[in-house]
């Protein structure tokens, strides 16, 4: 007992010289410092196009210079075909009444639509939009993409889960930092090369994952991506929201939910 009480003096004295000096104590002896918090990326407005105002975008992806979109709000969920330089609808199937349409991603030649609360992923057939199959899912959907080989699924959380494209099981999943900090509200997915963009709900940031270890490595802030006068005309919920990679250009499409344009832009590093 007698060792033990000179052990914790010995404790509480080296805790005390530390915050004298103005140290923080470690939580452990080999604690690591946390990493840097992602650096800036750089954009620009290549072109605009006219987009449905109507649209509450909830999952944007382009194909073969085709723009495919999926839409919310129960009773007005939908999946379309946009032709982009027009903003008009080429196709469009609607959701059962009870359904939240959500994230949109391309497998092949399927769609796969997530919906909100309800955990339904739909699979629709192209050209022809024709429901191929459903699969059940625990949980909320928000965003999703495909990296070739497996599905990026997003639930609001810091969280991003993978899911089989076929079955659609979980097969793994990773937390999301920022310098340390986790980056909650993670929303529309678009999957380019070996990283996730990801728009970050109700801000007008996106990140750039890196899903091996779920860190955040660049952030664009897209504030000036409307004029003032737009934003002030928009309706509450319209937030950024839809982003999708074209790799005819390597350029990005950039909108919201009943935004009346979509932006394609160039994203690059700052360094």
């Amino acid at each position: 007992m007698t060792i033990s009480i000179r052990l914790t003096a010995v404790a509480v004295a080296v805790l005390l010289t530390a915050i004298a000096a103005g140290a923080e104590p470690s939580t452990s002896p080999g604690a690591a410092t946390p990493p840097a918090a992602a650096a800036p990326l750089r954009w620009t407005v290549v072109e605009r196009y006219p987009h449905d105002p109507r649209a509450f975008t909830q999952g944007l992806l382009v194909d073969g210079g085709t723009l495919y979109e999926s839409t919310g709000l129960r009773g007005q969920s939908t999946v379309r075909v946009v032709d982009l330089t027009t903003g008009q609808v080429r196709r469009k199937v609607e959701l059962p009444a009870d359904l939240f349409g959500e994230g949109l991603a391309k497998v092949g030649d399927r769609l796969v639509q997530l919906t909100w609360t309800e955990g339904r992923a739909r699979v629709y057939n192209l050209p022809d939009l024709s429901l191929a199959a459903e699969h059940r899912y625990e949980g909320q959907g928000w965003g999703l993409c495909f990296d070739g080989s497996r599905l990026v699924m997003s639930d609001g959380t810091h969280r991003l889960f993978f899911r089989n494209p076929e079955s659609f099981a979980l097969i793994g999943s990773v937390e999301v930092f920022d310098g340390g900090r986790p980056v909650r509200h993670l929303n529309e997915l678009e999957c380019v090369r070996d990283r996730v963009y990801a728009n970050v709900w109700g801000t007008w940031d996106i990140v750039r994952i890196d899903p091996a270890n779920g860190r955040v490595d660049g952030r664009i802030d897209a504030t000036g991506l409307l004029s003032l006068m737009e934003q002030e005309s928009l309706s509450d919920g319209a937030v950024l929201n839809g982003i999708a990679h074209d790799p005819a250009d390597d350029t990005f499409l950039l909108t919201g939910k009943l935004w009346p344009r979509v932006h394609r832009v160039r994203i690059s590093d700052t360094q």
